[in-house]
């Protein structure tokens, strides 16, 4: 019995957002439902992660994702592509944590040079302002 294989990863690239700074678009049509990149970070302790939570935050920056009650992923270290996803209230893209990898999968089908979003659902102090479309007066 071997180990079951996942189909290759869509193709996505960095580029300039309008949303904010720099997005991550698809370079290849995606089908609702793939996995198409793993959110990659150095993985800290959530006790850890706070300090680093709170710089960035003063940055404008979001880029601890809380894995669980015990774990974080802090892209800013060892982070890919994933981390220039940009928030969005109304997501083509939504996370699934399988064990202690983030997965970032399409919510529908996505076409090519779409940019991907997915919905941070963050917690905590919200002062960072949601960019996804105008007139958005979110919170992050």
């Amino acid at each position: 019995m071997g180990e079951r294989r996942h189909p290759p990863l869509p193709a996505v690239a960095r580029r300039r957002s309008s949303v904010h700074g720099d997005g991550v678009f698809a370079v290849e049509a995606i089908r609702k439902g793939t996995r198409i990149i793993d959110y990659a970070g150095e993985l800290i302790r959530n006790d850890e992660s706070e300090a680093r939570e709170d710089e960035y935050s003063a940055q404008g920056c979001i880029w601890v994702f809380r894995v669980n009650r015990v774990w974080s992923r802090d892209a800013n270290v060892g982070g890919n592509l994933a981390r220039f996803i940009n928030h969005s209230c109304q997501p083509n893209c939504h996370f699934e944590i399988v064990d202690k990898t983030i997965w970032i999968r399409a919510s529908r089908d996505i076409r090519r040079g779409e940019e991907l979003t997915y919905d941070y659902k963050t917690t905590g102090d919200r002062h960072i302002p949601c960019r996804c479309r105008p007139g958005c007066t979110t919170l992050l």
